[in-house]
């Protein structure tokens, strides 16, 4: 027996992003998945909710899990996100043993789109190799990139040129990258451009971009960056967490 499982994009906090494909999706299955995430990040729940209750015909029955935390002490990054992640696919493993129907459908909403530094569908695989018949379907969602973009009016690329899309860690680790104009940077808690010799380089950076309490600030990386590590501590303090994205660009 086959179950379904549908990893529905649905951009970066703003319900208007959800597509009518992700409605759809959402609407035909059984049971839709809702991770926590801790108190800090109550408001990630809550729009989960308030998209299940508020924005479905067919509101499928919503089965709430706690979400493990990766241990950051763990000596090398990897193996400390394998471990996370094999912890991940057992929770999903005993809700859908628990909840779902047999030949049912199940979903879960990825926050931004389920291809783009997310790991739903590596976790889907774990849950495959555990020996759960599992069809996977991906509905694309709005990424925080385009939003980011699109908030501050620019082009992702240079005419013809290539872009880079990294981490925060690559970034500090290996500096900037060669043979590229544009990085995009992903995933970074810890401003790490300021790891970055500031001359020649312009930032375009989004904090909850998409979302009513976005916050964007742009300019040369010399000028923009205390005024960005300054507001996004702010709103981390006043929010209790934020997610945020930035475009560094060779002027």
């Amino acid at each position: 027996m086959t179950t379904t499982l549908s990893l529905v994009g649905i951009g970066s906090g703003n319900p208007d992003h959800l597509t009518r494909q992700a409605i759809k999706a959402l609407e035909r299955a059984d049971v839709i998945l809702l991770p926590r995430k801790g108190e800090e990040k109550t408001a990630l729940a809550d729009l989960r909710r308030m998209i299940a209750s508020e924005l479905l015909k067919k509101t499928p029955n919503v089965v709430e899990f706690d979400y493990p935390v990766r241990d950051a002490n763990t000596p090398k990054y990897h193996d400390g996100v394998n471990t996370w992640h094999d912890a991940l696919a057992a929770i999903w493993q005993n809700l859908i043993a628990t909840h779902v129907p047999p030949n049912g459908r199940l979903a879960l909403m990825v926050w931004g789109d389920p291809s783009l530094y997310d790991s739903t569908l590596r976790i889907a695989d774990r849950v495959i190799a555990r020996g759960i018949d599992l069809a996977v379907e991906v509905i694309p969602g709005i990424t925080s990139l385009q939003m980011l973009t699109a908030a501050h009016a620019i082009p992702l690329n240079t005419l013809g040129d290539p872009v880079l899309i990294t981490t925060g860690r690559k970034l500090r680790e290996d500096g900037w990258p060669s043979g590229v104009q544009t990085v995009a940077v992903m995933l970074d808690g810890e401003c790490s451009f300021q790891h970055l010799a500031p001359e020649g380089l312009n930032i375009w950076w989004g904090g909850y971009v998409g979302m009513k309490q976005q916050i964007l600030i742009d300019g040369p990386l010399a000028e923009a960056s205390p005024k960005i590590i300054e507001a996004r501590a702010d709103a981390r303090a006043k929010n209790g967490w934020i997610m945020d994205i930035y475009l560094l660009r060779k002027s």
